[in-house]
């Protein structure tokens, strides 16, 4: 199943952006404005005239001078190491708390994942808009809009069934005009990414401490699920919204929910034969974004997938040929503190792993809740980002993964450094 296949760019709108604390890596490094305009002063080489003069002529002895073309890797690499860091971090806010978030997402985080069971206010898409506009460069913000029991903006959004129940009762047409229909309500409230849809083949009972599938599973079978779960896909791509397909390699008959505790998918042989399958076919079809799960996969790896490099790299990445923007399940859950990692540690070892995002505090258990409270998301977002940091430093994280999950993050949003 290797190879280059395509990922859609176009889920949310170029970004332009004059960003003056990034240096063109290119040329005489001057600003991101005159990098941009750089095509229109350049020389050339061969007659060693320069583009633009009125006589044609060339003056003798005069060196001639290039400026070499700006790249979004290197606009990247010249951000301040911090700021590449921040980038890698989903900060929760709880009950649409984002006022109280300001601050936070003014200092860079790359995106903000609402949470909670609370209605959302009327004015969500003002308060929005004025966070995004707070940061040099704007972040994402997300929501679990699944349907069922797993939905987050009620007030903005129209309810809609369990993945279940849309995948028995409506076929690809029906569910893809409903994931359309949600998606173009989150985008008018100012969501841009939805956590959606589940690709976990499950017929059993749940979600519950158990199960964290069941009624969030299109269906029983591969064929089910690939066939609504890539419907919805399309659905919120048509809408404009970046759809994430979780959770990879699948959760379908794992032996609890890991928001619990650990827990371990279906060994690696009966996955390439079930549950990959609508993974794959989703890739195929051009799936922008990847959740991967915080369950073991038995004869690959006793590790949460999440911090693996062998579910992440291997073969996320390099057997099923995906390069779009990988996000983790949320490192806060009881999976990942029983592996006796912290939550900066985790986060440094899913990037060191694959992943380009983190995200944190969605069990919405009781230590979740505090862990919500505005203060301690500032804390822990800054903490996440100072190990990053210290990780390169270290030599334990290459710089050039943090590179590449910064330019994941921004090609999901949409930026390019390098348009002025």
């Amino acid at each position: 199943m290797k190879g280059a296949r395509s990922v859609h760019r176009g889920a949310t709108a170029v970004v332009v952006l004059m960003l003056g604390v990034v240096v063109c890596g290119c040329g005489d490094g001057g600003s991101v404005g005159e990098a941009a305009s750089s095509s229109t002063a350049t020389t050339d080489q061969t007659s060693g005239t320069t583009a633009g003069s009125t006589d044609g002529g060339t003056t003798p002895g005069t060196a001639t001078t290039t400026t070499a073309p700006c790249t979004q890797a290197a606009r990247v690499s010249a951000m301040p190491i911090g700021a590449r860091a921040a980038q890698l971090v989903v900060i929760p806010s709880l009950d649409f708390n984002i006022d109280q978030l300001r601050s936070v997402v003014a200092s860079g985080v790359g995106g903000v994942l609402f949470l909670g069971r609370a209605t959302a206010p009327t004015d969500l898409a003002v308060r929005i808009a004025a966070a995004r506009d707070a940061a040099a460069i704007p972040p994402s913000f997300m929501a679990d809009q699944e349907g069922g029991g797993v939905q987050r903006m009620k007030g903005v959004v129209d309810p809609i069934p369990w993945p279940r129940t849309m995948g028995q009762n409506l076929d690809p047409a029906g569910i893809e005009a409903l994931a359309e229909r949600t998606g173009t309500q989150l985008r008018a409230t100012g969501i841009d990414v939805d956590l959606a849809p589940v690709l976990d083949v499950d017929d059993r009972p749940g979600p519950s401490s158990e199960n964290p599938a069941g009624k969030r599973s299109f269906g029983a079978t591969a064929a089910e699920v690939t066939t609504s779960g890539t419907a919805f896909m399309r659905g919120l791509v048509d809408a404009g919204v970046m759809p994430v397909i979780k959770h990879f390699p699948g959760l379908g008959h794992s032996t609890m929910n890991t928001d619990v505790g650990p827990a371990s998918t279906r060994s690696i042989a009966d996955l390439r034969q079930v549950d990959l399958l609508p993974f794959a076919a989703a890739i195929d079809a051009g799936a922008p974004a990847v959740m991967v799960a915080n369950a073991s996969v038995p004869g690959l790896t006793s590790q949460p997938a999440v911090i693996a490099p062998e579910v992440v790299h291997d073969l996320l990445r390099e057997e099923l040929g995906f390069d779009g923007l990988v996000l983790t399940d949320s490192l806060s859950a009881g999976a990942i503190a029983d592996a006796g990692l912290t939550l900066p540690e985790a986060a440094v070892a899913s990037v060191a792993a694959g992943a380009d995002q983190v995200l944190f505090g969605s069990t919405l258990d009781t230590h979740e809740l505090a862990l919500l409270e505005p203060a301690n998301v500032a804390a822990t977002s800054g903490r996440i980002t100072a190990a990053l940091v210290d990780a390169v430093a270290a030599g334990k994280l290459p710089e050039a993964r943090l590179d590449e999950a910064v330019d994941h993050v921004l090609r999901g949003k949409g930026i390019d450094l390098c348009r002025g």
